[in-house]
């Protein structure tokens, strides 16, 4: 048997883990442990079960417990054996377990042994044993049992008793230059017990002896604060003395260890001297970027020479970018200039199975990483946190924090000592990080020649050059988005047999969905990736960014969104603020939104499933009423400036779609098409009241690839670039009924 209650309470048999049964029944089982080898008197039973009222029958359910674990902690026991484990004793119970059996028991051996080692002037044994003692303390005593009964006097004396052992380990950590060995436990111990002077002040001598001055100040100014907050008063003798002791430097950082005969160097940080190599593999089919990666290595050279903070970095983009894939190319571009190690946490921010790490696991991994022991982490974030800290102190450490959901997940896990780079993976664009100094990289498409490399080195450059022409269609309908691409890419590779002029045309046919980049057992998905991004979503921002595909432009404005979705104007530009964080629209002029059209399919797609026809006709018809009433844009005629739009009255826009030839119409089409990737359309407004013809003027649009070119949808009409200037006139004038 294995039992724990210096933390959750826990207990084992052999390798499997027992349930312990009711919170009254792990209550009672927590007091014997804690007086394993004592008797406990039933009156001391009685007043941790029930603190106040015990019932008429609180003898009887005792019994019954005490019944249920002899038969849990003896298998096979027959029904009223007494058994050898909880025996009865002078009107009591008495749980029977060896010292091996019991972290208590273990830890108080070991405090004794330390005891004796301190008692005959011998502090580095001692500290040896307090430490070994102290690593049997995963956290609050007998966590899992009822608050009324962990705030019993017995458990309580236990927590002091951890207190105490930290602080006489500590003692003696000071006396034999020792420190970094106790710093995890004292930090533990402030925590346990944050109102006491004498434990803080050994954690502020210890900081500065482990060569920590300047953390060692802020925990003296924190605990300062705290007494002044809680209690209303200074700082006593001892915590004082200890904080002048660091402004003198009287506890300068430890030098040779007593009885090794070596001089070493001082240590510049506490714990293992580990050099981690974490980075995943580097992505041999990598190219282009030229401009993001020059931008990192001027920042990495910055962090060179930088003598002052950290540097963070945070690379963001629209789900599919290649955010991941930069990051890790160019960690490994500069893993040489961070001889100390490199750092790599999945964060699983916008992972579509698995939760989003909790900045406490993804600590004690990073903690396991540079050496320290699992067992005798702390269980705090702060503390955790802060031995991280004091590990990376005068090391240059590289940290890729990958798939980040939000700020608050990151901020933990940011090294703060001058020379460590922190690279940040997101969807979003962090901005309380970026406002607290951190570098922004937000990724863009790449641009065609790029892509078309990428698409090389994927599938040959001799299958490339076969069909060109086929090749750069596959781009241009993957809409150069690297995702896209690779899985394409992936499926050229699969098909050897298959021309790529197939493939295009597989893309081709499936125009209007997602279903071309499609994936199965595992394999990249780009609506998985795309819904992974929508999830996050508050409710009303779903509803808008669905809304989004119906809006036949190439942009939109603030008061067309807040039409689009009936909502204030006010309410729209915040929805839209927050999707252009999460990269689901993109900003591209002031108060002008964008999505890449992939990412307007998908909401083409998301809207169908989730908004009646009924919601989508009023959202189209509120978006015409809100058009009407403002001036349109036309196109101007193709000139040396190229495809210029501008604003036009509607006796302007008349007056073109009248006096232009069907060759101008085409090549105008024709010139939108290829500068935008988007075909135009017109939208003709409604007839008048009287029935007559609309004389109002023609707008053109860019629009989704998720609109068939002879769409007629509520009177959003695709011109394609055979377009005459007849088709024009004969729509702007023909009028539709609503």
């Amino acid at each position: 048997m294995r039992f724990e209650v210096l933390g959750p309470l826990r207990v084992w048999h052999t390798e499997r883990e027992l349930d312990l049964g009711f919170p009254q029944q792990r209550a009672l089982l927590g007091l014997l442990l804690v007086q394993a080898g004592r008797p406990v008197q039933m009156n001391e039973v009685v007043d941790v079960l029930w603190a106040e009222q015990p019932p008429v029958s609180a003898m009887n359910v005792v019994h019954r417990y005490i019944g249920s674990l002899r038969r849990l902690l003896e298998p096979g026991l027959p029904s009223r054996a007494p058994g050898h484990r909880l025996l009865r004793h002078a009107g009591g119970y008495l749980l029977q377990a060896d010292e091996h059996e019991v972290d208590l028991l273990r830890f108080r051996s070991l405090t004794k042994r330390g005891k004796r080692a301190v008692a005959t002037g011998r502090p580095e044994v001692a500290v040896r044993h307090f430490t070994e003692a102290l690593h049997e303390w995963h956290g609050p005593v007998a966590m899992g049992l009822p608050a009324a009964a962990r705030a019993h006097p017995l458990f309580t004396a236990l927590e002091r008793e951890l207190v105490c052992t930290t602080q006489r380990a500590a003692d003696a950590a000071l006396l034999c230059a020792r420190t970094e060995l106790v710093l995890p436990r004292l930090r533990q111990a402030v925590e346990l017990d944050p109102l006491n002077e004498p434990l803080h002040a050994r954690l502020v001598m210890a900081l500065a002896a482990s060569g920590l001055q300047a953390e060692a100040l802020a925990a003296y100014e924190n605990v300062r604060q705290l007494l002044a907050e809680e209690l209303g008063v200074s700082p006593g003798v001892e915590l004082s003395a200890a904080h002048t002791r660091v402004l003198r430097q009287e506890l300068p950082p430890t030098g040779p260890t007593p009885g090794h005969g070596k001089q070493t160097a001082p240590r510049e940080s506490p714990g293992p001297d580990t050099r981690p190599a974490q980075l995943p593999p580097d992505l041999t089919v990598f190219s282009g970027r030229r401009a993001e990666l020059s931008s990192l290595l001027d920042i990495a050279d910055s962090t060179a020479a930088s003598a002052g903070a950290p540097t963070t970095v945070v690379i963001s983009g629209m789900a599919g970018m290649g955010k991941t894939t930069l990051a890790v190319h160019w960690a490994h571009e500069v893993a040489d200039r961070f001889p100390d190690g490199q750092l790599h946490v999945e964060l699983r921010g916008f992972d579509p199975v698995r939760r989003a790490l909790d900045p406490k696991e993804a600590l004690r991994g990073m903690l396991t990483a540079l050496g320290m022991p699992p067992r005798g982490l702390p269980s705090s974030l702060d503390a955790l946190a802060g031995l991280y800290r004091s590990l990376l102190a005068g090391r240059r450490v590289l940290v890729l924090l990958d798939d980040a959901t939000d700020a608050g997940q990151v901020r933990p896990l940011l090294p703060a000592s001058p020379g460590c780079l922190a690279l940040v993976t997101s969807r979003n664009g962090l901005p309380g990080l970026i406002a607290s100094g951190a570098h922004p990289l937000r990724l863009d498409l790449p641009s065609t020649t790029d892509a078309r490399a990428a698409l090389a080195l994927r599938i040959g450059y001799e299958r490339l050059a076969a069909d060109p022409d086929a090749a750069d269609e596959i781009i241009t309908l993957c809409r150069r988005l690297p995702l896209a691409l690779a899985i394409v890419a992936a499926r050229v590779i699969s098909r050897p047999d298959f021309p790529l002029a197939a493939i295009a045309a597989e893309l081709r046919n499936s125009h209007g969905s997602l279903d071309a980049f499609s994936g199965s057992g595992g394999a990249a998905d780009a609506r998985a990736a795309f819904a992974c991004s929508y999830r996050r979503l508050q409710p009303e921002s779903a509803r808008l960014f669905r809304l989004l595909s119906l809006h036949p432009g190439p942009d939109l404005t603030v008061d067309a969104a807040a039409a689009l979705a009936a909502l204030p104007a006010r309410t729209a530009r915040l929805i839209l603020g927050e999707l252009a964080d999460a990269h689901l629209v993109t900003e591209h002029a002031p108060g002008r939104y964008t999505a890449h059209d992939l990412l307007r399919v998908f909401a083409a797609e998301l809207t169908e499933a989730h908004d009646s026809p009924t919601e989508r006709h009023a959202a189209r018809q509120r978006l015409l009423d809100h058009s009407s009433g403002t001036d349109h844009f036309v196109s101007e005629p193709l000139g040396a400036e190229g495809n210029l739009l501008k604003a036009a009255s509607p006796p302007n826009a008349d007056h073109w779609c009248a006096n232009h030839s069907s060759a101008q119409v085409r090549a105008q089409v024709r010139a939108q098409a290829e500068s935008q990737d988007r075909p135009l359309s017109t939208t003709p407004r409604a007839p008048h009241a009287d029935g007559g013809p609309c004389h109002s003027p023609v707008t053109l649009f860019a629009l989704s690839p998720s609109y068939a070119p002879s769409e007629v949808d509520n009177g959003f009409v695709r011109l394609t670039s055979e377009a005459t200037a007849d088709d024009v006139r004969h729509q702007h004038h023909r009028g539709w009924r609503r």
